[in-house]
């Protein structure tokens, strides 16, 4: 049995439900800011005079920027307390989104995504050491979750709404519209999170890589961080170009996108909560195994279906949302786990930088695969699915070598 170092605070069952909220709030909108680049694939094609592989490495700018920002981070983010490093990182995210709604064009954009990134990947790495760090490991995948609506709540609201703005103003309005949530979720956190200084209370490390190689000189966190990985990879090959492949290939209208999103966001706000409490009553390995099992329909049926009415897409899409997405709620839960407690801040963000680099290579990857042909439809997506599909069967053969150090089982 692994020893547990206990940093969990004891806060009021009502104050956690204020916590939990807060970091889905915060979750959301870094989210919302990521994803909404998909949605706006042909949109911003059209006004910046793109191609695909640009497009690509639109959104493969900001992954690799969090990638870096996550080793930078791995060097100081269990060197101060949680909650005002949080607020201040998620106010420079706020900042950066700013510039990315007053781009001027292409290359500007390229660069303050880039810099949205970096902020972006600390935001996503702190949320789930918070909820390591104060939630305990039999309610976590529950809080996880419940952190996953997030994700439910940006594509049933934030990116319709964010297209509707997009559509019928123009391109820079989702992002004027994210930063007014993060001068609003500032405000709420100041008096929503608590502070969290347990981990300071560990020795101090000799030199700010220290802890970094700690964690890596870590058998178990190297297992946890390549799992990490193969998950990451595994979606991240389809998700940035399933718009683009349904306005081309599949035939369909930019102006039904919305109703794409809105239909798979609703299903994972219902399905995410259900996943975390049978993740927590059944076992994170078992159900994350099911849920990874089952996603590998949807990710051949999205990369191989012809043209089909928008009914029969919306069952391939909603599919792919609940189960993709899916998985990550007991995966999260026990990659956050393996970690050391007191490393676990460094952990994350190492974790963070493994999961942008997959996002980045996956992305771009892809890119390289598929051709634009003289209508504009995507050719060789098939290809990219079942690149996806063997990612997947790699990462559900590897999970059970990873040790739980919260607790030992599931």
């Amino acid at each position: 049995m692994v020893r547990t170092i206990a940093l969990n605070p004891a806060i009021s069952h009502r104050r956690e439900k204020y916590f939990i909220v807060t970091l889905a709030g915060i979750q959301f909108c870094h989210l919302l800011d990521f994803m909404i680049m998909m949605p706006l694939g042909p949109i911003l094609m059209e006004a910046l005079g793109i191609n695909s592989h640009e497009f690509g490495l639109l959104v493969a700018s900001y992954s690799f920027s969090a990638a870096v920002s996550g080793i930078l981070a791995a060097t100081f983010v269990d060197r101060f307390d949680r909650k005002q490093l949080m607020l201040t990182i998620f106010f420079m995210f706020g900042i950066a989104t700013l510039a990315c709604g007053l781009a001027p064009g292409y290359f500007t954009l390229l660069i303050v995504r880039g810099l949205t990134g970096a902020f972006g990947g600390i935001i996503g790495a702190l949320v789930q050491t918070m909820i390591g760090d104060v939630i305990p490991y039999s309610r976590r995948a529950k809080a996880s979750g419940t952190i996953s609506t997030a994700f439910a709540v940006s594509t049933v609201a934030g990116v319709p709404l964010s297209l509707w703005l997009a559509t019928y103003f123009q391109w820079r309005a989702p992002f004027i519209f994210i930063v007014l949530l993060d001068l609003l979720l500032i405000l709420f956190g100041l008096r929503t999170l608590p502070k969290l200084r347990q981990h300071l209370t560990e020795r101090r490390h000799a030199h700010p890589f220290s802890a970094m190689f700690e964690v890596l000189r870590n058998a178990n966190h190297l297992r946890a961080l390549l799992y990490s990985s193969l998950i990451i990879f595994s979606g991240f090959t389809i998700i940035p170009y399933i718009t683009i492949y349904a306005v081309n290939n599949i035939g369909i209208s930019q102006h039904d996108i919305p109703i794409v999103y809105l239909f798979g966001g609703t299903a994972t706000l219902f399905s995410a909560r259900l996943i975390g409490h049978w993740a927590d009553q059944y076992g994170k390995v078992k159900i994350y195994r099911w849920l990874a099992l089952a996603a590998i329909f949807p990710l051949l049926l999205v990369t191989h279906i012809g043209v089909v009415s928008l009914p029969v897409w919306l069952i391939c899409t909603t599919s792919f949302f609940v189960l993709i997405s899916g998985r990550m709620i007991p995966a999260i839960t026990i990659i956050t786990s393996a970690a050391e407690p007191r490393l676990r801040g460094t952990f994350m963000s190492l974790n963070s930088t493994v999961q942008s680099l997959s996002m980045g290579m996956a992305t771009m990857f892809a890119g390289a695969v598929m051709t634009q042909n003289t209508q504009g439809e995507i050719i060789g997506y098939h290809e990219v699915g079942y690149i996806a599909v063997s990612s997947n069967i790699l990462a559900i053969l590897f999970v059970t070598r990873i040790v739980i150090h919260d607790r030992q089982g599931q």
